[in-house]
């Protein structure tokens, strides 16, 4: 039998950064796909101890920030189900939809915006009337290559009943955004505190949207969670409100900043007339560089007297504001500066990620060799896991009381210092816990081993971005963790 030439194996599908970062979050309990073991549910994510501990780092950094730190703002946490004229009054029952196309031969159903975008189109500014014609001008087709129907209209809000009947009295909504329960609690908080102009209300919560087409892991979610601000202005001073407008943008860069984002993925675009919201004078977008492109991240708009005005008309009570200085009456108009908290999640999350080839580590096991090292390289504010500790060998006694006694001594020390995230870890070999904590993006790993017991020279610290190694003192390492991490 002739030879034949053997032919070589299709190489592997290597994986995109997304599918990385995607996988990585499952394997260290930052996130799971929602009813997992059911097949999932479209546009839900499950919140692991991880990534529920790095979401309420920039939770927290943001309260402190936009709330705790000012002296003219107001929390609030209104309810997600509010009475269905609240969602008349602000627009949201009649315009609050999305462009929907469906494919005419399997009835799947596509968000014609990004349906165009898919095929290489730009749909910015474009009405249902223009999507529509160009769909047919260019005779686009479906993702399974079948023809599509016209344009129409899919409102976006999750319709529930209150209540044991279900009658149109009883009809509400999962709130699509938190916002309206800012500005129906406005006269709330006047009457209660009695707030100059300008303040704001801040409020940290759930939202949800019928999302058509939910995608690119936690980027577009059916439910959701948000930071926002309404800020009251005096209109009567435009120069003031185009001001603070300012002041809040650079706000927001800071705020990314300080949550460790590279400011060199980050742009600027001034909305035009044309895609801005119909309450909206002014918005100024903050995009990102994720891995499937630049996309939004932040809002801020300037929302005029649009929604107090609405709300008021609508429900027959006054939201005006009385000036006792100038014995003048008006509604005040609003900036609104918002942050998605999921979408926060997923920049720092995509910026920290990091691939390089490191030595490998000393205890990792004999054979090794230089290994591509995963970690991420999280700002230590938000990073879920700040310090971990361990003992060299986990089934030696003396190790292991030695590090559980340091590791309560750091626990009680750093929390002094408002640090928290301090883990134990005795789970596989030294190497093994050190690229576990890369993957989490703990920046200090801290090792006791028999030198600790029987020289008392220390403990070794592992920098995780540097990945070197260096002994010091119990009291060296309390004072400098506390300089590092406290900043």
């Amino acid at each position: 039998m002739p030879e034949t030439e053997k032919k070589a194996a299709p190489a592997a599908k290597e994986e995109t950064k997304m599918e990385k970062i995607v996988s990585l979050s499952k394997r260290r309990g930052f996130i799971y796909q929602g009813s997992e073991i059911y097949g999932g549910l479209a546009g839900t994510w499950d919140f692991g101890p991880h990534g529920v501990a790095l979401k309420n780092n920039i939770k927290n950094l943001w309260w402190k920030r936009f709330v705790e730190d000012r002296e003219d703002m107001y929390g609030v946490d209104a309810a997600i189900l509010m009475n269905q004229n609240v969602w008349k009054a602000s627009g949201h029952v009649a315009t609050f939809s999305d462009p929907l196309v469906e494919d005419m031969k399997t009835k799947k159903r596509y968000r014609a915006d990004s349906l165009l975008e898919q095929l290489g189109h730009d749909p910015k500014g474009m009405t249902d009337q223009q999507m529509d014609a160009l769909i047919k001008e260019k005779k686009l087709k479906s993702p399974d290559g079948n023809p599509l129907g016209d344009v129409g209209r899919f409102n976006m809000m999750f319709k529930t009943h209150v209540g044991a009947q279900q009658t149109e009295e009883s009809v509400s909504y999962l709130r699509p955004e938190t916002a309206q329960g800012m500005f129906v609690n406005f006269k709330n908080v006047k009457d209660s505190f009695n707030p100059k102009l300008p303040f704001g209300l801040a409020q940290i919560g759930k939202a949800f949207r019928n999302e058509i087409a939910p995608r690119d892991f936690i980027f577009r979610l059916r439910e959701f969670e948000q930071m926002e601000i309404e800020y009251f202005v005096d209109p009567r001073d435009p120069k003031r409100v185009n001001e603070i407008f300012d002041v809040f943008f650079d706000e927001q860069q800071q705020f990314l900043k300080e949550i460790g984002l590279n400011p060199s993925k980050i742009y600027k675009v001034e909305v035009p007339d044309a895609d801005r919201a119909h309450y909206s004078k002014r918005s100024i977008d903050t995009e990102f560089d994720f891995p499937f492109g630049q996309k939004e991240l932040l809002g801020l708009a300037y929302r005029t007297d649009y929604d107090l005005k609405a709300h008021s008309e609508a429900s027959k009570v006054d939201l005006s504001y009385f000036d006792e200085e100038t014995k003048e009456r008006f509604i005040p108009h609003c900036i609104e500066p918002t942050f998605g908290v999921d979408r926060l999640m997923l920049a720092v999350l995509s910026d920290a990620y990091s691939e390089e080839e490191m030595p490998v580590e000393a205890g990792a096991g004999e054979g090794k060799s230089d290994e591509k090292r995963v970690y991420l390289k999280f700002s230590p504010k938000v990073a879920p896991v700040k310090v971990a500790v361990f003992p060299l060998l986990k089934n030696k006694p003396v190790l292991v009381e030695k590090a559980r006694a340091l590791y309560s001594t750091l626990k009680k020390e750093l929390s002094s210092v408002g640090v928290h995230g301090i883990e134990f870890d005795d789970n596989g070999n030294i190497g093994k816990r050190y690229r576990r904590q890369d993957e989490i993006g703990t920046p200090f790993c801290v090792t006791v081993d028999f030198d600790t017991i029987e020289q008392g020279t220390g403990v070794t610290v592992r920098n995780r971005d540097t990945g070197k190694q260096e002994r010091m003192s119990e009291t060296d390492l309390t004072a400098m963790l506390k300089k590092e991490l406290a900043k």
